[in-house]
């Protein structure tokens, strides 16, 4: 009886094109199906951020506590949520001062 094996040896330090297609298929599909972003995020899970008052410097709060003394939320519908999108652009060379104005930031130079 004769027997032939099912499995292939490539050439040593080759590797097949369609598995290292097939993972980036496979994680791209991952991140859509799941709405995943592969930008880095501005906070993590749980949290939201906040911006400090009269200068462009910025952290992350839990979602259930509130900013910290000399943090404010930031004005709705001008929230950071990746690094380096739209509004965290915005926020590097402005500020909003202790009435609540959005100013241009003393330190943006």
């Amino acid at each position: 009886m004769r027997t032939t094996s099912r499995f292939r040896i490539s050439s040593p330090g080759r590797r097949p094109r369609r598995s290292v297609a097939g993972l980036v298929l496979a994680c791209a599909a991952v991140a859509a199906l799941t709405g995943c972003s592969m930008e880095d995020a501005i906070c993590g899970g749980g949290e939201y951020p906040v911006m400090t008052v009269g200068s462009t410097g910025s952290a992350c709060v839990p979602e259930d506590e509130d900013p910290p003394k000399g943090y404010v939320r930031y004005p709705e519908g001008k929230v950071p949520k990746h690094v380096d999108d739209k509004w965290d652009l915005y926020w590097q060379t402005h500020t909003v001062d202790e009435k609540g104005e959005i100013i241009k930031a003393p330190d943006a130079g």
